[in-house]
């Protein structure tokens, strides 16, 4: 079909964002909606002794004003982490409360103390400037590799008394101690994987409502999962069942992981809007997306990899810290440990044994964000198969290709006990060595040299896991106007659901791409679903809709079978058409009559959660000024394997998307935190930077399909690949370029100055 399956359709849901006609968050106002502005901790720890409110309950416009002495006295429960882990010694891990408002303490910068409901904007931030709060400042820790040191100061003396949060491991440790003993060579290094601050375009906005009349709830923000967001705030936070509460999510402005979050601003509106008796809007300032949302990455990790004496991998043992920051949030333990199974991503290493041990810090808290652990198991992989590599003098390229799982070993079941079932890591490596020129790399180096500057070029090869995590809901209704209303439980964060969809149903209907409309992100309107996260839109959604367009299918045999008095069994259907076998009589599925009352319509839930592994090879090649310290990407080539692909066009505008915030994370961006009182240093974009068009190159992008057989789509997830291979690439890059000058090693980010520096040092 010309919009069908595998066919490079345009987005069309770009023509109303162009038009200015999107309908965001902030978008989104109610009749008589005050306005919320929320009063903020400028301290990383301290203890609250009093919370003055007279001074701004009286100001102009404002209509009150809310403290966490006020949400505790009413019953407001604490913001929930649903993905707690078990230590490795069976016990549990300790829950601290996550309180919506702060009430005893704060405990990083940023922390809501209070909330300011007013008439306008303006007069809830004038209010909150009035509201006084006594701080008794106290040590604070902010560096995650000195979070566990014995002088630390203690964030969770009862919950967590040392700031260890969980103590976690996967693997055989026993078989990876006797390997190491028997190992010709065996190479550590120490890695900080640096911290980030999602940086979508739209800031988060919500909106919250309350009807006296039923005892509803209805929340309006742009999130990930209206469904998951529901189910989190709703009896944990609120108190009732998940019926009483409702969340729209229109559309909206970039996710990368932080908009599936719970967060306190959340719980505060709806609560408000009881309260007060009518809705309460709150929009974030920039500033506060720095100071309130989720972060993400932070880990400290020493890796070591061992060889035998023909550079054969034999075993693999990776310690890390990973911050959790001052609190819980939703899937924080989740994210450094249920990607920890992918150390070692590529290449089959018979004995591997991955610790991860989470820690409080003073600090916003750490969540998902685009590939939510992979990237962070890749970059360790790839920076140790570097160093190898040189330890051991084996060259880069063939010491990859040396230890790469074989096509003929799939499925392939590692040493963490992860299964991939698809997958040609050799094909991709060579494939993508041709897009990037491998073989006239040392010429290009050369002319680099003759200009007095430095060239390097890097691999980051990748395995990443994509799950389906939750049942997937799916109703298609056709009304009789020739439209297909599809409801997904899946919510589009930029990622083309409106494109990609009406491809799945136009070709498996056979009806016209544009007749297709797609419903999503407002829990009362679907049932459920696990929303977009994971990379599972596809494997999850379409395969929930794959399945309601059988049931549509069946249903309408059913109704063609009453109106020809035909059996249901000798009714076939194609290109939109149900035809009696043997004979001229067809109706279209257009002019079927569904039950009184009723559009006819077909729905199912994808209840498999299948998990997914997309796989694929980076290449960067970079140039380096040594004068300056500054570093220019040259070329970039990427070469994936996600299974059927459903657009081309939407897999590389994702795969480009997570390319450019790979490189922002390697060479721009770096939340900084002051080691001794935990202010944050960069919290605005005059100091914390990402990458903008003349930082990034072209970006090649080919792909090698190798169908997956975990689910009926054949599909394996694209959203998070190109942030999880990009980073290790341009970093091992960036020290091929540098090791002629004796550097082996830096941290990201790369900044001008910290290569200048290194290069100093290495005189």
């Amino acid at each position: 079909m010309k919009f069908g399956v595998g066919q490079p359709v345009r987005r069309v849901e770009d023509f109303r964002f162009l038009r200015g006609e999107g309908r965001f968050s902030d978008d989104l106002d109610v009749p008589g909606q005050a306005y919320a502005y929320f009063v903020r901790s400028p301290h990383a720890h301290a203890e609250i002794e009093s919370v003055d409110v007279a001074g701004a309950r009286s100001a102009p416009g404002v209509l009150t004003v809310f403290t966490g002495s006020d949400l505790d006295a009413d019953g407001m429960g604490g913001l929930p982490c649903v993905a707690p882990v078990v230590n490795r010694n069976g016990t549990a891990m300790g829950m601290p409360r996550y309180p919506v408002l702060a009430v005893d303490r704060v405990r990083h910068v940023g922390e809501a103390v209070a909330v300011v409901v007013a008439e306008t904007p303006d007069a809830a931030r004038d209010g909150a400037e009035q509201v006084e709060v006594g701080y008794a400042p106290l040590p604070a820790v902010a560096d995650t590799a000195a979070a566990l040191d014995e002088a630390a100061p203690v964030i969770w003396p009862a919950e967590a008394p040392g700031n260890l949060s969980f103590d976690w491991e996967v693997g055989d440790e026993a078989a990876v101690d006797e390997a190491f003993l028997a190992a010709s060579h065996v190479v550590e290094i120490k890695i900080i994987n640096n911290r980030v601050a999602p940086s979508s375009i739209e800031p988060r906005s919500a909106t919250g409502e309350f009807s006296a009349d039923d005892g509803r709830y209805t929340l309006r923000t742009g999130s990930q999962s209206s469904h998951t967001l529901r189910d989190c705030l709703a009896e944990p936070v609120l108190g009732v069942p998940a019926e009483k509460l409702r969340v729209v999510s229109p559309d909206v402005g970039g996710g990368f992981g932080t908009k599936i979050f719970t967060y306190p601003e959340h719980g505060a509106v709806l609560w408000a809007a009881r309260k007060l008796g009518r809705a309460v809007k709150w929009t974030a300032e920039r500033g506060e997306v720095f100071l309130a949302d989720a972060q993400a990455r932070d880990h400290a990790t020493t890796a070591e990899l061992a060889l035998d004496g023909d550079g054969n991998f034999v075993a693999m043992r990776i310690s890390a810290l990973a911050s959790m920051g001052a609190y819980l949030q939703n899937f924080g333990p989740f994210i450094p440990t249920a990607s920890a199974p992918l150390y070692g991503s590529s290449y089959a290493i018979p004995a591997v044994h991955v610790r991860v041990r989470g820690v409080y810090t003073n600090t916003v808290p750490v969540d998902a964000y685009r590939g939510a652990g992979k990237p962070e198991a890749t970059y360790v992989t790839e920076r140790l198969v570097d160093a190898a590599a040189r330890a051991t003098g084996i060259p880069r390229d063939q010491l990859r290709r040396r230890n790469f799982i074989a096509a003929d070993q799939m499925p392939y079941t590692s040493a963490t006990g992860i299964q991939v079932d698809s997958g040609d890591f050799g094909a991709n490596f060579d494939k993508c060595l041709a897009l990037a020129d491998w073989e006239g790399f040392e010429e290009r180096r050369a002319g680099a040299e003759g200009r007095g500057k430095l060239r390097g070029i890097g691999f980051g090869t990748y395995v990443e896991m994509s799950h389906g995590l939750a049942p997937e809901f799916a109703r298609i209704e056709v009304e009789p106007e020739g439209l297909l209303r599809v409801h997904v439980g899946t919510q589009s964060n930029g990622q083309g659901h409106e494109t990609a969809f009406a491809q799945l149903v136009s070709e498996r209907l056979g009806v016209p791409f544009d007749s297709v409309r797609l419903v999503y992100g407002d829990s009362d309107q679907i049932p459920g679903g696990g929303g977009s996260m994971g990379s599972r839109s596809l494997v999850s959604g379409g395969s929930a809709l794959h399945l309601a367009g059988d049931d549509l299918i069946e249903k309408g045999r059913e109704l063609a079978s009453d109106k020809f008095e035909a059996a249901a069994e000798d009714i076939d259907f194609r290109d939109g058409m149900f035809v009696v076998r043997g004979t001229n009589r067809s109706v279209s599925l257009f002019d079927l009559d569904g039950p009184p009352g009723a559009n006819f319509s077909g729905a199912a839930v994808f209840e498999d959660t299948p998990v997914t592994f997309p796989n694929g090879v980076h290449i960067c090649e970079v140039e380096i000024d040594p004068d300056t310290g500054e570093v220019s990407i040259e070329r970039f080539s990427v070469v994936n394997d996600f299974g059927k692909v459903m657009n081309p066009l939407l897999v590389e505008g994702q795969v480009q998307g997570g390319v450019a915030q790979g490189i922002g994370q390697a060479l721009l961006e770096h939340c900084v935190y002051d080691p001794g009182s935990g202010q944050l240093l960069s919290g605005s974009f005059l100091d914390y930077a990402v990458p903008r068009a003349d930082d990034l190159p072209p970006i090649d992008v080919d792909r090698n399909e190798i169908p997956c057989s975990t689910n009926m789509m054949r599909s394996k997830g694209v959203g998070e690949a190109g942030a999880t291979g990009s980073p290790p690439a341009v970093v091992n890059a960036v020290i091929d370029g540098l090791a002629a000058r004796g550097v082996t090693h830096m941290d990201m980010p790369l900044w001008p100055q910290s290569v200048w520096r290194a290069l100093q040092a290495s005189e």
